[in-house]
């Protein structure tokens, strides 16, 4: 059913803050003909030349740091400090591709038969990106500065939550001088989804979300023959081994499960500790989660927030419900706070087992499993014992051994004795039912663009084989 009204919520008090009137389907196909024209005048740039644009995306991002954050904050209930260095990474991001990408896109040479031959990395189009909330401007700067400088355009279907943020977004690439439509932002539903995918004009899908919601967005873009990158749920293990430095572990663990209240795909959820050193990690860690404070996240000691929305809070409570009544035990926290706002105190739970809640399915808000394993080989069994495939952590002082248990983890990036997170210099993306595809570094580069091979001839004294495909 179509949406009639696009809200934005304050978490922190339950109030409406705006409304919108979602894009009506003429207005939609108005803004996918002014986009198509846009991209194609874009494609036609010379690499350079965009990298210039981004450089000025960059410089509005920096200079216009505090009220974007504070939009941040109000939309969608991040702590104030979290909200600015969610800014300060965007534009990273931007100055990283002016500066870095023009070179990765360059004509590759290859040795052939032919008096000359390379691949070249032409771009796709437009490309549809569906965004989640969690991190607004974030979410969409890790995919935007790769796929405007290879040459496409974007049409921003951001998460219903954050329509403040997601006009934001559009008015940054509009001010840094992007041809009008490049970067387009519709105010739709769910519901409209489907009938973008299956538009003509779009030529490419990125989706940050749900495992379900990208098994069924995946399918529709299937039908249409367009390649599409999902980065979906996580359930990230923090492999903790005895010869870990343990108050160094329990202190990144902290902030590895919290950030942003706990509401990120590549969280640590699973704290996965060798039996020997279980107690003492778990104590340093619960004490760490109780310390934190929790409120209104414009408060610069606040380090929990509100959830995003009361419906996140009353799945944790129902995840954490469910692992008490199978064993598990909470050491710290797993309350709801009365009155306005979705606050919810920071939870540690241990006597976990892999099959409970809390550590089967995918917790999205501040609630850490420990799980004690008996041995480092047990550890990594219980670590890939999921679905997912994201990232993970593994804590050791024996890199000889970390270097030889990494090939065994199932995930898309393992961090060693340090949080998993992105960065604009290293691919990022999931296996399993967490994804697949690239953002970030040279693959996230050149995810959206047609690797195409050139061979221009003579042949030179190669003799080509007598069939040919």
């Amino acid at each position: 059913m179509a949406v009639r009204q696009i809200n934005s919520v304050n978490p922190a008090t339950g109030d409406v803050v705006a409304r919108f009137d979602p894009h009506s389907p003429a207005g939609i196909d108005a803004a996918l003909e002014h986009a198509s024209v846009a991209a194609g005048q874009w494609r036609s740039m010379p690499v350079p030349a965009r990298a210039g644009h981004l450089k000025r995306a960059a410089a509005l991002l920096r200079a216009e740091r505090d009220r974007l954050a504070a939009l941040i904050t109000e939309e969608m209930g991040k702590p104030i400090a979290e909200a600015e260095a969610e800014i300060d990474k965007s534009a990273w991001c931007c100055e990283y591709y002016a500066t870095q990408g023009p070179e990765q896109l360059l004509h590759q040479p290859v040795a052939t038969g032919a008096a000359r031959s390379h691949i070249a990395f032409d771009p796709l189009g437009l490309v549809l990106a569906v965004m989640p909330w969690n991190y607004p401007l974030w979410q969409v700067f890790r995919f935007a500065p790769p796929a405007l400088l290879s040459g496409n355009g974007i049409v921003l279907k951001h998460a219903s939550n954050v329509p403040r943020c997601a006009l934001a977004i559009a008015d940054i690439w509009n001010r840094a001088g992007c041809p009008a439509g490049l970067f387009t932002t519709l105010l739709v539903g769910p519901d409209a989804v489907p009938d973008l995918i299956a538009d003509p004009r779009i030529h490419a899908l990125t989706l940050t979300g749900s495992t379900e919601v990208g098994s069924t967005v995946a399918a529709m873009a299937a039908r249409h023959l367009k390649p599409q990158v999902l980065e979906l749920g996580g359930s990230d293990p923090f492999i903790v081994l005895a010869d870990a430095d343990i108050p160094a572990a329990a202190a990144a663990a902290v902030s590895a499960r919290m950030l942003n209240t706990g509401q990120s795909c590549i969280s640590a959820k699973r704290f996965i500790v060798e039996e020997a050193v279980a107690e003492e990690f778990t104590d340093a860690f619960a004490a760490g989660v109780a310390a934190l404070t929790v409120g209104d996240p414009f408060r610069r000691d606040v380090r929990i927030g509100p959830l995003a929305r009361s419906s996140l809070r009353d799945d944790l409570v129902d995840q954490v419900q469910r692992s008490t009544a199978a064993g598990a035990r909470i050491v710290t926290g797993g309350t709801v706070l009365d009155g306005p706002g979705y606050f919810y105190v920071p939870a540690v739970l241990d006597q976990v087992t892999p099959t409970m809640a809390v550590a089967a399915e995918e917790t999205f808000g501040p609630v850490a499993a420990v799980v004690s394993a008996k041995d480092c080989t047990q550890a990594v069994e219980i670590a890939n014992t999921t679905e997912f495939g994201l990232g993970a952590a593994l804590w050791t002082t024996d890199l000889e051994r970390a270097d030889r248990l990494i090939p065994g983890i199932e995930a898309g990036a393992v961090f060693v004795n340090g949080i998993v997170a992105s960065d604009p210099r290293l691919p990022f993306g999931g296996i399993k039912r967490s994804g697949y595809g690239r953002e970030l570094g040279v693959f996230g580069l050149r995810q959206f663009t047609n690797v195409k091979s050139v061979w221009i001839g003579p042949a030179r004294n190669e003799q080509p084989y007598p069939l040919s495909e």
